[in-house]
């Protein structure tokens, strides 16, 4: 069956790469169709987050953000598809690098950063696009799949712009030996933590979030100054990548004030533009009084 699994997603690699991006949305617009209207795929839990996270906003409001929100949802996911044979060309027209000097500066005083991202926008290309636009190796971390096909394959098309992908799991080997020369780590920090143990509890959009711990513990156990990628959706199909300094010297920082400086940095843009985070993740599963 995971075989038969990477095959269909291959044939679909394959038609996406002779695909225009017009005729991408129209597909697009199709699967919107069907995740919205059709299926609900986890509607309840879209609607669910959005009511805790906006009390004050009407039904029609929430039900408005919610239908934007699939939406995107439905663009980014054929996007992933169609980023897995995209040229390095078409893909700077499409994801615009901004303000790379800032991570530029510490790759000339010989540091490494620690970037914090989030499921914001479209993120995977971020991952495609990152590494040629600055100075530093860029170092990417990522869950593994349970088909092992698919994760060969995405993982090699992912790197093939020179981004290395390193398992959460691993993610000590990074740093142990340490780097022969500056890297620039990539962390998606919003998701559900695994150890709720060791979990960092912050006020998120008005919730009680468990937090990973991990950002945190590597920023100051190594010094790595902390980087915030603002991706902003600029049309359909445009994006933006940002590079903005959030804390220089993290091992000065109170326990948890990197977790909250970075929370309240996202939530930001969230506010702004919510329909554009991903509000299908079961993120608030974790409850602090349990």
């Amino acid at each position: 069956m995971k075989l038969l699994e990477f095959i269909g997603f291959r044939i679909l690699v394959a038609m996406f790469s002779i695909v225009p991006f017009w005729i991408l949305y129209i597909y697009s617009d199709c699967l919107y169709f069907l995740l919205y209207h059709v299926f609900g795929y986890r509607k309840n839990v879209v609607i669910a987050n959005l009511k805790m996270c906006f009390p004050d906003k009407t039904d029609n409001e929430i039900k408005n953000i919610g239908r934007k929100f699939y939406k995107h949802l439905s663009d980014i996911t054929l996007e992933s598809v169609k980023g897995m044979s995209i040229r390095e060309k078409t893909l700077k027209k499409h994801y615009i690098i901004k303000y790379q000097e800032l991570a530029n500066k510490y790759f000339t005083e010989n540091k490494s950063i620690l970037c914090l991202t989030s499921h914001y926008g479209n993120w995977e290309y971020g991952i495609l696009g990152t590494n040629n636009s600055i100075k530093h190796q860029t170092i990417a971390l990522y869950l593994p799949l349970t088909n092992k096909y698919s994760e060969r394959y995405g993982l090699k098309r992912r790197k093939r712009f020179g981004m290395k992908m390193v398992e959460v799991q691993e993610t000590k080997s990074i740093f142990n030996p340490p780097p022969s020369s500056p890297v620039a780590v990539i962390m998606a920090a919003d998701q559900s933590p695994s150890n709720l143990e060791r979990a960092i509890w912050v006020n998120f959009l008005g919730v009680e979030t468990a937090c990973l711990h991990g950002p945190e513990v590597y920023a100051k156990k190594t010094g790595m100054p902390v980087v915030y990628l603002k991706i902003s959706k600029l049309k359909r199909g445009y994006y933006s990548l940002e590079f903005e300094e959030l804390i220089k010297n993290p091992e000065k920082c109170e326990p948890n004030e990197i977790t909250n400086v970075y929370f309240k940095r996202l939530e930001q843009d969230i506010k702004d533009q919510p329909e554009y985070w991903l509000w299908s993740h079961r993120r608030w599963k974790h409850k602090k009084d349990n």
